[in-house]
């Protein structure tokens, strides 16, 4: 089955389904279109008791490149913003909570809401040339969800917080933020072959754990952690440096606006 931007393939053998993210043109981004065909697709396979595992990869060279910038109005006030976080806010945590297992095979750019995302699912291999990270703190933003601290150590969350820089597969891997890394033609299989597993487990041995183990990042303050950060990033979004980013957004081009982005940090790199 095949939609035109959510790719559906379920496997011959085991309980398990591949969705291939499918806006290659635009990086994957994501937009209301996609995300709610993603969505759709996650409980389509719910629904199916033959359905165990999830994988989730991208069209192209990208996982998916983030929130989609193009074509909408963003100089929003910080009410706005807040309620345009909490929509993105529950996507999330619709996709974290999904009762079977996701895995995320990492094929190409996994940037801002893209790396978000990628957090949300429970495991993820990653191409060894891949590029992770929150990149769009450069034009005064920030993520949805802030999951970077539940997931990697808190001194490389503040490294890739505070700088927006870019890390390859192998850098991923060596700091927890990804399960493991491989050459790129290794990817399909290394998650076919991790899906395998899941799907071959007792269906409510995994159903549980997932529930216990997301109920101890709960109980540890996730929601909270969450909730917190879209008070500050609805006010960062809405303050006047927000606005003015947002305002280059509408008057130049997507491809001028990051080249205005970058251009302090060339001679970092």
């Amino acid at each position: 089955m095949t939609s035109e931007v959510v790719l559906w393939e379920k496997d011959a053998e085991d309980a398990f389904v591949t969705l291939t993210l499918n806006r290659p043109d635009k990086m994957n981004a994501m937009n209301q279109e996609l995300g709610d065909a993603l969505e759709a697709a996650i409980v389509r396979a719910v629904k199916d008791p033959e359905i165990r595992a999830i994988i989730i990869t991208g069209a192209g060279r990208a996982f998916t490149a983030g929130f989609d910038l193009g074509g909408e109005d963003f100089e929003m006030d910080t009410e706005a913003w807040r309620e345009d976080i909490g929509a993105n806010m529950r996507r999330m945590k619709f996709i974290r909570e999904t009762p079977i297992p996701i895995i995320a095979a990492v094929n190409g750019y996994a940037l801002a809401g893209g790396l978000e995302l990628m957090m949300c699912c429970d495991m993820t291999i990653a191409a060894e040339d891949a590029m992770l990270g929150e990149p769009e703190v450069r034009h005064v933003s920030a993520p949805p969800t802030l999951m970077l601290p539940w997931t990697v150590p808190m001194i490389h969350a503040r490294h890739l917080m505070y700088t927006g820089d870019l890390i390859d597969g192998r850098e991923a891997a060596r700091i927890h933020l990804v399960n493991k890394a491989v050459p790129r033609d290794q990817l399909k299989a290394e998650a076919e072959k991790l899906a395998r597993k899941c799907a071959r487990m007792p269906g409510a041995a995994i159903k549980f754990a997932k529930a216990a183990l997301n109920h101890q990042q709960q109980t540890a303050g996730l929601e909270s952690s969450w909730t917190y950060n879209r008070e500050t990033t609805a006010i960062l979004h809405g303050s006047e440096e927000g606005r003015y980013w947002m305002r280059l957004l509408k008057e130049h081009s997507l491809k001028e606006f990051l080249d205005i982005r970058e251009k302090p940090f060339r001679d970092l790199d």
